[in-house]
């Protein structure tokens, strides 16, 4: 004999009857379950990103009297909004990036990175009992040390030594006499001395100035890039400069050796050279002498004698190997 065990018997269905029982546990119910339907809608539709209320027409059916119940409208498929935003485009996007310490600091970043131009003048108009010499190469140079005690071996004191700062950079200037005299520097060949030995100094000390130098072909590390032509570079004009002498102003590609032969051609022709100021600016140089013919100016065919000459020292005629 099998006896099987008999189920548990089921709870009684949950009538209306059974609901309508105690009214008010009914209306308390439906008035929870209300505001738990608006509550719930309400934070479905803050998560879509829209809040739709409208009041139902049929609120009052489910709701307490004098309670007005609001229903949530929200488009279909509202909950996974989050599905539809694009995490990517086809626009390119620009990431702004932070200004580096050069950029703030200096105002350009590329300020850095250009090699400044180096500059050496010998000026011998500024003072009558000294040779200026003024040196430049941005904000690079140090105190020059090196570059005063190579003076000192060419026999030469350095009595005055000044530095100042300007846009162009930062600016050494020497007052220089011989030791011999204690005056001025006059003999052509000491002052291309000094020129070539400053330039050698800024050269060892500081390689990439070889670049910008015409002295860096034969002396620098690194070659000029580009040759500047000598034709198109030079340039020669005379002009009236007081009752007694005149102004000669050359410009045209540097080399060694160029501040002595232009004052040899110069006094060649008879033509006196009285002071001056000889400047190296990269790749070029210029020269300004006070010049006269017998304590006068220099007369308008003596200027183009002189200007003539010098075009024709200065150009350099070009020979292919095959005439040869």
């Amino acid at each position: 004999m099998v006896l099987r065990r008999q189920p548990p018997p089921l709870p009684p269905p949950l009538l209306p009857s059974n609901i309508d029982k105690n009214p008010k546990q009914r209306g308390v119910e439906k008035q929870s379950l209300c505001l738990g339907e608006e509550r719930g809608g309400m934070a479905v539709a803050m998560a879509s990103g829209s809040l739709c209320l409208s009041p139902t027409a049929r609120a009052g059916e489910n709701c307490l009297p004098g309670l007005r119940c609001y229903s949530l409208r929200c488009p279909p498929f509202a909950a996974p909004i989050a599905s539809k935003i694009r995490l990517y485009s086809d626009a390119p996007i620009t990431v702004p990036r932070a200004a580096s310490p050069t950029t703030v600091e200096d105002g350009s970043s590329n300020e850095t990175d250009t090699i400044p131009t180096p500059k050496v003048i010998i000026d011998q108009d500024s003072d009558p009992d000294a040779t200026i010499v003024e040196i430049t190469f941005g904000d690079r140079l140090g105190t020059l040390l090196d570059t005063m005690k190579s003076l000192r071996n060419l026999g030469l004191n350095v009595v005055k030594a000044n530095v100042y700062l300007d846009s162009s950079g930062k600016h050494n200037k020497f007052a220089i006499t011989s030791m011999s005299t204690g005056r001025k520097i006059e003999d052509p060949e000491l002052l291309e001395a000094i020129r070539l030995t400053i330039i050698n100094n800024m050269i060892e000390y500081h390689p990439e100035s070889s670049s910008q130098l015409a002295m860096g072909a034969t002396f620098g590390v690194e070659p000029p890039i580009q040759e500047v032509d000598v034709d198109i570079a030079t340039h020669i004009e005379v002009y009236d400069d007081g009752p007694d002498r005149s102004l000669l102003v050359v410009e045209t590609a540097d080399y060694p050796g160029l501040l002595v032969d232009l004052v040899k051609i110069i006094t060649d022709i008879n033509i006196t050279v009285q002071s001056g100021e000889f400047d190296t600016e990269g790749l070029l140089a210029k020269a300004k002498f006070h010049v006269s013919y017998r304590d006068k100016p220099i007369i308008k065919p003596l200027q183009q004698v002189l200007s003539n000459s010098l075009r024709y020292f200065l150009r350099r005629p070009t020979t292919e190997e095959a005439s040869f």
